[in-house]
């Protein structure tokens, strides 16, 4: 018998990619309000190869330090987001490297990213529920 469970992998992957996407937001959204900020250097939030790694079964799996801890469950659980500040793009006088543009364009790309993951969820828990209600 399997132990894929009544969601399968692809909610597990669903669930992370839109706290990584909620995160990311927020990244993003620190750099917008930080535009104005002399010498203030854009973050970014890297979590893809991460991603890519758990999928194909490249990640190692995260231990337990101590024996009364919680185990790590899922094969996303040891996805983390790593957050790079990109020193190089230094700003013209008072030093800020915010790309408003650049932002608004990631800000939407996100949104849009974080909406398709919603919608594939969505569509997921139809299916269930057109199966728990014996196809009617």
């Amino acid at each position: 018998m399997s132990n894929i469970g009544i969601f399968g992998r692809t909610f597990g992957l669903l669930e992370k990619v839109l706290d990584l996407r909620m995160q990311n937001q927020q990244v993003i959204a620190s750099n917008i309000a930080n535009a104005d900020t002399p010498g203030f250097a854009p973050v970014k939030l890297e979590f893809e190869q991460g991603l890519k790694d758990a999928l194909s079964g490249r990640q190692a799996p995260l231990g337990q330090t101590h024996e009364q801890h919680f185990p790590a469950t899922g094969q996303f659980s040891g996805v983390a987001a790593k957050v790079v500040r990109d020193r190089s793009q230094a700003g013209v006088g008072d030093g800020n490297g915010v790309d408003l543009d650049k932002q608004m364009v990631d800000l939407s790309e996100n949104q849009i990213l974080y909406e398709a993951a919603t919608q594939m969820i969505n569509k997921k828990l139809g299916l269930l529920k057109y199966v728990a209600q014996d196809g009617r």
